[in-house]
């Protein structure tokens, strides 16, 4: 993928996640989403495995994996539509966007290349001022988030 195509990915991506407060505020409730929205709809077991064609120890299992984070995507989407719900999930950056993440482990890198190479001077006495290496570590880290390097994963 080309730097150009990437970074137009990265900026679609953020802007589908921008309401990041809304989608961290859906945390899933402690028995689940299966349980909890079969309770507020006042259905019973019985109800959603006829709805499933599955039996009630089924539908107990389904409820007990999803609260254990064991249940696959597949049967979330099927057990959401036998609810008459649709079944959403994704990933959120910790950072709040793709792009931050990036700028984060592209200073850590800059951080460690330039603190090595920072040291290799001063064993040398060609030392560099604080600010100085400040606004290398800067300028490392733009060059590291223009190439997008696979180590930056490591």
């Amino acid at each position: 993928m080309d730097k150009s195509h990437r970074k137009l990915l990265l900026e679609q991506i953020d802007r589908r996640i921008d309401k990041r407060a809304i989608l961290e505020s859906l945390n899933p409730p402690a028995k689940g989403w299966i349980h909890t929205f079969r309770t507020a709809l006042n259905m019973s077991l019985e109800q959603l495995a006829r709805r499933l064609h599955k039996t009630v120890s089924s539908v107990q299992g389904f409820e007990k994996r999803e609260a254990e984070k064991s249940i696959t995507l597949k049967k979330m989407v099927e057990v959401a539509e036998a609810m008459d719900c649709h079944f959403v999930y994704g990933f959120i950056p910790k950072e709040g966007t793709l792009a931050k993440t990036i700028e984060q482990k592209a200073l850590k890198a800059a951080r460690d290349i330039v603190t090595r190479s920072s040291q290799t001077m001063e064993l040398e006495n060609q030392g560099n001022s604080p600010e100085r290496l400040q606004q290398a570590i800067i300028d490392r880290a733009e060059i590291i988030k223009k190439e997008m390097p696979k180590y930056l994963w490591d």
